[in-house]
């Protein structure tokens, strides 16, 4: 018996299967999440810049938190608030506007590394600088996605929320085809040292998924031509992949198992946002040219 100046050993951990997740707990978080964002895009489209700017700032929180176990140490401050002002003025001053904010915010994050001193200056710096761009920069293309139709005098259901929809469902999609086909068939790992659970055949269920909802959004949602829609699923799938795979590899150069667990049956929020945005920037290519 364990003496009462001895904490009791931990219990073991509950093995949730092949889904590797807590599936009831991952639902019920995941319906919360997209309840929150259409609300957001049905009310007033702008307010959904808030969440994505929300997003940026715990994703950045979350990603120094786990740095730090390889004593790498992010400068939340100016990544947070540069991120939040990326955000921004890409939804209203586009692209343009967001490489110089970028820009700026990159230069702003080394000249407050030089408080620090010279020990460790290049090491933080080039996280830094990974960081914004992993986070902030991809994300911003949620903004410039988003402001299709316009940022200000727009219809309730203007191009900007369809896009939107589609960046999310389509990469919705593969998530679900691949853990569907996964825990159903899969056998042979995809990169097993990296991700065990992660199967071919379970990219063969995620590229189903997204060729199959790219084509029906695109058609049904967008008016858009029905290659277009195989285009968008190919993309999808590929880069949803290397997102989670990127994501996956970070953590476990880390030494961590989630980045963290503030979204119940999911880990850490970036622990969803790898394959969105990784997405983002290419469907939101394809789309300004091909369809709006």
């Amino acid at each position: 018996m364990a003496s009462p100046t001895t904490p009791a050993p931990p219990g073991p951990q509950k093995d949730h299967g092949r889904a590797g997740r807590n599936l009831p707990a991952a639902i019920a978080s995941a319906v919360v999440l997209l309840g929150a964002i259409a609300a957001s895009l049905a009310v007033w489209k702008t307010a959904f810049m808030a969440i994505v700017a929300a997003a940026v700032v715990v994703a950045v929180w979350e990603l120094r938190k786990g740095m730090l176990a390889k004593d790498i140490d992010l400068p939340e401050q100016p990544l947070m608030v540069g991120g939040v002002v990326m955000v921004v003025v890409a939804y209203f001053w586009g692209a343009p506007a967001l490489v110089t904010a970028t820009a700026v915010t990159a230069l702003v994050i080394m000249l407050w590394l030089l408080r620090r001193g010279i020990e460790g200056y290049v090491k933080n710096a080039t996280a830094s600088v990974f960081t914004l761009v992993y986070v902030p920069f991809l994300g911003s293309f949620v903004a410039l996605m988003l402001a299709e139709g316009g940022a200000t005098g727009f219809e309730r259901f203007d191009e900007g929320v369809k896009g939107i929809i589609t960046f999310i469902l389509v990469t919705i999609a593969s998530d679900i085809g691949g853990y569907v086909a996964g825990v159903l068939f899969g056998k042979h790992p995809m990169a097993p040292v990296i991700s065990p659970k992660k199967s071919w055949e379970g990219f063969a269920g995620s590229l189903v998924f997204c060729v199959a909802a790219g084509v029906a959004l695109v058609v049904y949602l967008l008016d858009g031509d029905w290659w277009v829609g195989v285009a968008l699923g190919l993309i999808a799938v590929v880069m949803a992949t290397l997102g989670d795979l990127c994501e996956s590899v970070i953590k476990r150069d880390l030494g961590i198992k989630d980045m963290s667990h503030v979204i119940p049956g999911h880990g850490g929020l970036m622990d969803r946002l790898d394959s969105l945005l990784a997405t983002i920037a290419p469907i939101w290519l394809l789309l300004h040219y091909l369809v709006f």
